[in-house]
């Protein structure tokens, strides 16, 4: 739980961005957040939102280090070159985002690279918010070995066929028999990217298909519960959805 930390203990984690082998056997960027000891440990791929490969995504990785996580963010947009996450982000738009191919690729070698740590369990969950929300969820219905899957307001989730796109080939709800991982989401009854209708419409499948799922929605807060850079920062939901994803990871990768 937040702020559960003895004061006598001495903890820390080893933070930093390095290079692995991405998809397609390229090189890319990833930061991790390791925790100190001997663990074992299990570990979270974080899949980064549409603003990228950012500051708050880096905090993200150290939050869930700090609580015993080994933790990696994959830079999703390294094939849309370098520089600030914002000129970055706005290449990647420009070229119609990355693809749903490309991302899981990423997540896949992300998950090994937790998987080889000498700390690990091998027990790895995913989690991302905005778009990397939906990325979590693909990722969690896609590849075999994610044990918890977190989706922080993943809008596109539930979307109609004439809307799908060769880089986002197939509606991500319609993944869900594929789905071996419990799944947790947060979302906001205020947003509109995923719209109450539709996180029912998804809530319905995974009912529909006998998943495991915990969905909690908040009243007063729409999409960016958790960016307090941001206008849609809602503290005491944040704090609260904070704790349901640590509680949530917990028992699943312990």
């Amino acid at each position: 739980m937040w702020n559960d930390l003895r004061t006598d203990v001495l903890d820390g984690m080893v933070a930093r961005s390095i290079m692995i082998t991405g998809g397609g056997g390229d090189q890319i960027h990833a930061y991790t957040a390791v925790p100190d000891g001997n663990g074992p440990f299990g570990g979270v791929v974080i899949t980064h939102h549409a603003p990228g490969w950012d500051e708050f995504i880096r905090e993200m990785a150290r939050r869930l280090a700090q609580h015993g996580f080994i933790t990696i963010a994959p830079n999703l947009f390294e094939r849309f070159g370098h520089g600030t996450p914002d000129d970055v982000a706005a290449r990647a738009r420009g070229e119609g985002g990355v693809s749903d191919a490309s991302v899981i690729a990423d997540a896949e070698a992300s998950m090994n690279w937790i998987k080889a740590q000498p700390t690990s369990n091998g027990k790895v969950g995913v989690i991302g918010p905005c778009s990397g929300g939906r990325h979590a969820l693909l990722v969690g219905s896609s590849l075999p070995g994610i044990n918890a899957v977190v989706d922080l307001w993943g809008g596109n989730v539930v979307v109609p066929p004439e809307r799908l796109t060769e880089k986002q080939p197939v509606a991500v709800v319609d993944l869900t028999p594929n789905l071996t991982a419990p799944l947790l989401g947060i979302f906001g009854n205020e947003d509109t990217g995923p719209s109450p209708d539709q996180v029912n419409q998804h809530e319905a499948v995974l009912q529909q298909y006998g998943k495991t799922y915990m969905f909690h929605r908040y009243d007063g807060a729409g999409h960016g519960i958790f960016y307090y850079h941001m206008p849609t920062y809602r503290q005491q939901q944040a704090m609260d959805g904070w704790n349901k994803v640590l509680d949530w990871f917990t028992p699943y990768l312990a």
